[in-house]
């Protein structure tokens, strides 16, 4: 790091670690995240000193959040068959993630600490890693700089940059300079990110194109029914209406009651993004109000219901399993769109909202034929109800989803490689 930028870098450091000390537990994600760190770099020299084996090589993934982890948990699954023999260790930044962090059974999972020169030596030396590889761009600059005075590789998976990325301004670039020239391997996701990445400082033979691993993940997910998804399918024809948000649900709601007067026996499921009891009780009065019978998804009744409101997290991927056609949220808010891999590998055609800029595999599904965007009512009804209404219509789209999903597989293995190419540094 520049030395100019050191000195504020360090400030920094300490008043995030004053908040730790001082922010009182609660409810909301800053507190989760401040309170979440707190003793939080003893546990790491816990760890190191009572389950850190010594003589097995150990591979430390950093995910900042939940997107980001399922990018990295096709590799640590990978690693896991293949070798055995190797720990891992698995971090997260972001308290939204803490329930995935626990899903991925690593050897040891916890929160990043806030990145302090100390913090990161600190949890460096406890750890002792073989290898420490980012997921997606959610670089540090004082733990490479620790990791890389260690002598421990560095590297990226599913490396992305985009062009509008605040890391590309003038203060960011120098901020991170020195992080991006120390990493030793980049797997970048196509060749427009792996330019960008050069540009901002990544050696250039450092860097290949290995494609996203979110690919592999979505698909190794399609391929397993769970029992959930046994116990609601039905032959009604189906939407899956995923992470959804009020302004999602403004135009789908209403545009669902035409869609059961040309499609009678049209099934909603319905997944909203937020899962507070006034969210769901709205759309509990809208089904009343409309004679619609609704179930929430642990309901005696809930395959026989026209709408069924999923009330809690961790199902979505599996419930695109059910659909027929799926409806993807965000595309009407300002966070953007969520992900439309998961219901594109299971053969479903997908319809979002105009605001997918940021979503390059939105743009592909579109182009492929296994998507459609739309502006409002009008055309989001009609849409629907040609895909619902016609089975060769949305199969032909499904099948164009499921083909695009299909090119992008092979990431996970070639990700898998450059680790190991990490471990034989």
């Amino acid at each position: 790091m520049k030395p100019l930028l050191r000195i504020p870098y360090v400030f920094a450091g300490l008043v995030t670690d004053a908040l730790v000390r001082v922010v009182p537990a609660g409810k909301s994600k800053f507190r989760r995240g401040v309170s979440g760190r707190r003793g939080l770099v003893d546990r790491y020299e816990r760890w190191g000193a009572t389950a850190r084996d010594a003589a097995r090589p150990l591979v430390w993934f950093h995910a900042p959040s939940v997107g980001e982890g399922l990018q990295a948990l096709p590799v640590i699954e990978l690693l896991r068959v293949r070798r055995p023999d190797i720990q891992i260790a698995y971090t997260f930044y972001s308290p939204s993630a803490e329930q995935f962090a626990q899903s991925v059974r690593a050897d040891f999972t916890d929160y990043l600490p806030f990145d302090t020169f100390d913090h990161a030596a600190a949890v460096v030396s406890a750890l002792r890693p073989s290898a420490l590889v980012y997921s997606k761009l959610d670089i540090w600059p004082a733990l490479t700089e620790r990791a890389a005075a260690a002598r421990v590789p560095v590297g990226v998976i599913s490396a992305t940059l985009p062009e509008s990325s605040g890391r590309r301004g003038f203060f960011a670039r120098a901020l991170l300079g020195d992080a991006y020239h120390s990493i030793d391997r980049v797997g970048a996701i196509d060749e427009a990110d792996a330019e960008r990445l050069r540009e901002q400082g990544v050696r250039g033979d450092r860097v290949a194109v290995t494609g996203d691993t979110r690919f592999d993940q979505v698909w190794a997910r399609a391929q397993r029914t769970s029992p959930l998804i046994q116990r609601l399918r039905s032959s009604r024809p189906t939407l899956v209406a995923g992470s959804t948000w009020p302004s999602d649900e403004e135009h789908l709601l209403p545009v669902w009651t035409t869609i059961r007067d040309k499609i009678p026996d049209a099934r909603l499921v319905v997944a909203p993004h937020e899962t507070s009891d006034a969210h769901l009780r709205s759309i509990e009065s809208w089904a009343r109000s409309r004679a619609l019978t609704l179930a929430r998804i642990d309901a005696p009744d809930v395959r026989s219901a026209d709408v069924i409101l999923v009330d809690r997290f961790g199902m979505l991927g599996d419930l695109y399993a059910l659909a027929d056609v799926a409806y993807v949220g965000g595309g009407f808010h300002s966070e953007g769109l969520h992900s439309i891999l998961e219901p594109a590998a299971f053969g479903a055609p997908v319809v979002f909202g105009p605001r997918h800029e940021k979503s390059r595999e939105a743009a592909k599904l579109v182009q492929a034929g296994g998507g459609a965007v739309v502006t409002g009512v009008a055309d989001l009804t009609i849409r629907l109800g040609y895909w619902l209404g016609s089975v060769p219509a949305r199969d032909a789209a499904g099948a164009s989803a499921r083909a695009m999903v299909q090119d992008g597989l092979g990431a996970a293995e070639r990700s898998y490689e450059l680790v190991m190419a990490l471990l034989a540094q």
